[in-house]
């Protein structure tokens, strides 16, 4: 043949090997077209793997639903998140606080709510505006019935008693049909010039569409505030004060003067305020017995 020359080399370089995507190898193994092989890895069902709700059930429940893991593993994608406010707040606030569950969803003959993993019922402002509200102090802002010289901010609550006595105390006759949950004060250092410690509380409606307090503030047109939100679901919120919705016993429950106090309701039922706490004193002592003892079966501790 002799030695090549210019003449008779090929004028371009021999293509690889191209394997068509049917070919099979002889190793077991069929190369897949792209369609095909996203069906193999599932990509239509974004619920896999570690995505998946029940896998994620079980690990956060080993877990005993640790708050700040759940917490920062739902701030790691948009996926994360949803399966987290679909179905792992929930089930926190269940493992945390079922009585008050029990009282925010309503379910058909009497039946109390399970921890089944994709059977979580909705609530307005969605269930990690509850779990945040059940665990956080949201801390103080200055407002217009309640001033304060700097912004205190919130906080995890390591323990925190949501009562229905103590929400109440904070619904005007009228209103005392509605399903209403309040935590102690939460006890903050007395700011600068002030001579009395700061109390932050918050609390939760059962069935507020339906409540009487919700009727109420829309057949008087009661106006949503403009620069307050809701802490916890950032909705819009009514202040109490202005509505005239703050009755005297709301003052005596939680050991403060009567002007020295202020909360808001959001559209979706969460309540959150704040008040001077007065220094002991024998004065209401006898305030936990102003509506009797029969709602204490309803308190309810929560801990992390």
């Amino acid at each position: 043949m002799g030695e090549p020359t210019q003449e008779n080399l090929p004028s371009t370089p021999p293509s690889p090997m191209i394997i068509s995507p049917k070919t099979d190898l002889g190793l077991g193994h069929t190369y897949l077209r792209t369609p095909d092989r996203n069906k193999v890895y599932d990509h239509v069902n974004p619920n896999v793997g570690i995505f998946d709700e029940q896998v994620l059930a079980l690990v956060f429940r080993r877990l005993n639903w640790d708050p700040q893991t759940l917490c920062s593993a739902a701030c790691t994608s948009r996926r994360m998140r949803a399966v987290a406010e679909r179905i792992l707040f929930f089930e926190l606030c269940l493992s945390r606080a079922p009585r008050v569950v029990s009282s925010l969803v309503v379910l058909p003959n009497g039946s109390q709510p399970s921890g089944v993993v994709g059977s979580s019922p909705r609530v307005p402002g969605g269930w990690g505006a509850v779990a945040k509200l059940l665990l956080f102090c949201c801390g103080c802002v200055p407002s217009k019935f309640f001033s304060l010289p700097d912004v205190t901010k919130g906080h995890f609550a390591p323990v925190s008693r949501f009562s229905k006595t103590s929400g109440k105390s904070f619904l005007v006759r009228r209103c005392w049909g509605d399903k209403l949950y309040v935590s102690d004060p939460c006890e903050h250092a007395s700011p600068a010039g002030e001579d009395e410690d700061l109390g932050v509380y918050r609390g939760v409606f059962g069935g507020f569409m339906q409540s009487r307090t919700r009727a109420f503030l829309i057949g008087k047109n009661v106006q949503l505030e403009v620069r307050i939100r809701c802490p916890y679901c950032g909705a819009r919120v009514w202040s109490m004060t202005a509505a005239g919705l703050v009755p005297k016993s709301a003052s005596r429950r939680l050991g403060t003067h009567e002007d020295s106090l202020e909360y808001f309701v959001c559209v979706n039922g969460h309540l959150h305020g704040s008040c001077w706490l007065a220094r002991l004193s024998d004065e209401g002592s006898d305030s936990d017995t102003e509506h009797g003892d029969d709602d204490r079966v309803g308190d309810e501790t929560v801990a992390w």
